[in-house]
Formats: structure tokens, C-alpha cells, sequence
């Protein structure tokens, strides 16, 4: 069993993908090729947004937006510390301090009631992450963030493709970030990411940073980075493109099957009826995940952890204020979540022999019986 069947949906559009790959390989332009433009443009159609500009992965992305927002040594950028490291990286990257806000325990995203209280003179950026798929309530955290003034990064790296009260993730703040990390619902065939607003100045000023800060050649009107995604990736996504709402459809199906078989042994997914989740990952959470993890090993099934430690606890973040305890939802989290095999090709048998195996690890296999 596959944890993420690549394969599969890669035998589905081989063609396609071969052809568009060769006729980057023809035009030779492997840099900034046509294919980029093309993307950019579907990219920001499906998003709703003026601007899609693409870059080299998903965290050039969020570090791209940091640049282009102006955050400077010293400043502090508001997160979540349950989620990948590159989340509060790149604010460290920028000499910036992320500054973390605990989770709501039913969604693992930022807790918005708690927002407020962590804004001080220093805030320059409120970065919340759409975790496993949902978005979070942008509503709220928009609303505050109107309230000092202060930018809001959607870190859209895992949630590409869900809604938020009918809008598309990408599109629901500032400045929007995904990642097309193989992985990742839309994933290419390496790493490769994208930034989306509807602020002119600020995508000029991303299209510059991307390529070192050019606003010609070999003029240079700011500090840039090499952010630019290559070709070859651009005609993959390109292809990728044409099945993806379909995928996102099957995708949550899958999830339903999930919830229909687990949701009486553990704690499942809550999506909120204003939301659609494309489902990155099907995260459960239990209370001993070691013998859950090594129950489903022994049967073939594979499994992950997003994330066995919170962002406050890693060695590298250690100069940060905090300590154990200081983040209770996302530390408890941290301890209990796993993820379940989970693409847009899983099938139902797959689906319950997992389930099985987790109904037996608790012994609860009457429940499924």
C-alpha cells in the first residue's frame, strides 16, 4: 500500500506529461520558459487573484512574501508553532522573531481568539498556516489584523485547492503561498511553489525579488533571492492542472470513507461547515501512537507524523522565550497526531484494511465488525 500513489496518477496523464516535458526540451528555454507565463495565468485563475507569481519551492515562497512585505531584523511575525519548520524559518531567515499562538485543538490551526492578545509594537505580519488541507478562520484573523494594520501571509502550502466561505485558498488575505512539493495535492515532479495577491505593487515587487532583486537586467533595485522555478516544473503542473479538481473531488471522498469508518474509534478531521478541505493529509489522533504505528507496520500499511515537535521545542528556535508547556494543544498534538495513507486513488478495500487494523491495535474490532 501506498502512503501517496504518485504512480498511478502519473500513468493517467503520462503522455501528456511527456509531450509537454519535450517541447520544453525542443524550445530549450529552461529557464523562465513560456510554460511559466502560461501557469502563472492558469494558476491565478483558478485562485481568483491578479497576480500568480511562481517560484522554486514553497518556502521560497513564504520568504519571498517576508522580502516583499519589508520585515526587517528585529520585527516580530506572528505563527503557529505546529506545522513545518519552514514556517517559522523563514521569519528567522529575514532576523525577524516569530512569535507563536496555540492551536485550536479540533483543527490544529491557529487559535484566531487568541491572536490579539500576542500583537505588540513589534508585529509586522500575521503568517497562519492551513494545516492538513482546511484554511483557517480568516475572517477573524483578517478582522484583527485590519485593526493594527498589520499584513496577513496565508502560509497555503498543504491547502491549495480547499475554500474558505466560497473563496479559494491563496486568495484570502495579503498575500497568499503554496508549495507544489511532489507530495503535496497539486505536486510536481520536484520542488516548485507560488505567490498570489491582487496588490500590484507588491507581486512587482515579488518578481523581482525572485530573480535577485532585477527590475532589469543587471539592474538590481532590491535584495533578491534565485526564487525562479524551472521550466520543466511549469509543464508538469501545467499538465497536472487539467485533473486536479477532479482529484480534489476524489480526494475528498476518500476522506468520507475515513470518517464514516473511524470517527467512532478516533478523534477525526473536523472541517468546518464553511470550509472545504482538499485533505494534504488524513491526520487522526490517538492517545498511544507508537503501538498504533507500529500495529499498522506489521500489516503493511504506512503511516507519518505532521509533527512530532512543536516549532517552540526544536533545538534551532531555542533562543525563543518559551518553553515546554507554554502551547498545550499544539504540544498534545505534537504527541498524538498521524497521518493515514491518503491520495485521490486510495480504494475502499485499502481504506478498510486500515481501518481494520486500527479498530484491531485498540481492540475495538467489533466496531468495525
Amino acid at each position: 500500500m501506498q502512503f501517496i500513489d504518485l504512480k498511478t496518477q502519473y500513468a493517467l496523464i503520462e503522455n501528456d506529461v511527456l509531450k509537454g516535458i519535450k517541447q520544453v526540451l525542443e524550445h530549450g528555454q529552461y529557464i523562465m520558459g513560456p510554460e511559466i507565463a502560461e501557469l502563472e495565468k492558469q494558476l491565478a485563475l483558478f485562485v481568483g487573484v491578479k497576480h500568480a507569481i511562481v517560484n522554486a519551492s514553497g518556502t521560497d515562497a513564504l520568504l519571498m512574501a517576508l522580502m516583499a512585505l519589508d520585515i526587517k531584523p528585529g520585527d516580530e511575525v506572528i505563527t503557529t508553532p505546529f506545522s513545518f519548520f519552514a514556517t517559522a524559518e523563514v521569519i528567522s531567515l529575514c532576523h525577524a522573531t516569530p512569535v507563536f499562538v496555540d492551536i485550536d485543538p479540533l483543527t490544529y490551526n491557529i487559535d484566531a481568539s487568541k491572536l490579539e492578545a500576542a500583537i505588540t509594537p513589534k508585529t509586522k505580519a500575521i503568517m497562519p498556516v492551513c494545516l492538513y488541507g482546511q484554511c483557517a478562520d480568516f475572517d477573524e484573523i483578517n478582522g484583527i489584523a485590519a485593526k493594527y494594520g498589520i499584513p496577513v501571509i496565508e502560509d497555503a502550502a498543504q491547502s491549495f485547492g480547499a475554500t474558505y466561505k466560497g473563496k479559494t485558498s491563496g486568495s484570502l488575505s495579503t498575500v497568499g503561498c503554496t508549495s507544489f512539493f511532489p507530495s503535496k495535492p497539486l505536486g510536481g515532479y520536484g520542488d516548485s511553489g507560488a505567490c498570489f495577491t491582487d496588490d500590484d505593487e507588491l507581486a512587482q515587487k515579488l518578481i523581482e525579488i525572485r530573480i535577485h532583486g532585477q527590475n532589469a537586467r543587471y539592474c538590481h533595485s532590491r535584495i533578491g533571492i534565485n526564487g525562479r522555478m524551472d521550466t520543466i516544473q511549469a509543464a508538469v503542473l501545467l499538465e497536472k492542472m487539467k485533473i486536479f479538481p477532479d482529484e480534489v473531488i476524489m480526494r475528498q471522498k476518500v476522506a468520507k470513507r475515513y470518517d464514516k469508518l473511524l470517527s467512532s474509534l478516533v478523534k477525526t478531521p473536523k472541517i468546518h461547515s464553511h470550509n472545504t478541505s482538499v485533505y494534504a493529509q488524513y491526520t487522526i489522533e490517538v492517545a498511544d501512537r507508537s503501538h498504533i504505528q507500529q500495529a499498522l507496520q506489521s500489516e503493511g500499511i504506512p503511516t507519518a507524523v505532521h509533527y512530532p515537535i512543536s516549532m517552540h521545542q526544536q533545538k534551532a528556535l531555542s533562543y525563543l522565550p518559551y518553553k515546554a508547556g507554554d502551547f498545550p494543544h499544539s504540544e498534545k498534538a505534537s504527541n498524538g497526531v498521524i497521518s493515514l495513507p491518503m491520495h485521490p486513488y486510495l480504494k475502499e478495500e485499502e481504506q478498510i484494511k486500515v481501518c481494520k487494523a486500527i479498530a484491531r491495535a485498540l481492540n475495538k474490532e467489533e466496531v468495525l465488525a
